[in-house]
């Protein structure tokens, strides 16, 4: 039987789910940026703004991933 905890890769569950979150936060807000040229091409500044501050919380999202999966890291060597 194997331990749930850590799911069928070998990591534990909390460990990947940082790591899913620090990837698709990063993945989004590189894809934001099409967004916001779209929106400026079509010049609908008030959307292109809303795309830069989706892009932002995602950015945020990202760092944040990051200071926890380096403390827990640090943590366990």
């Amino acid at each position: 039987m194997s331990d749930s905890s850590q799911g069928n890769t070998g990591t534990g569950d909390v460990t990947y789910n940082l790591v899913s979150i620090l990837y698709h936060a990063l993945q989004a807000a590189e894809t934001h940026d099409q967004y916001i040229r779209d929106a400026e091409e079509s010049g609908d500044q008030d959307l292109a703004a809303f795309f830069r501050e989706v892009k932002q919380e995602n950015t945020r999202r990202a760092d944040r991933a990051k200071e926890l999966l380096a403390r827990r890291l640090t943590a366990n060597s």
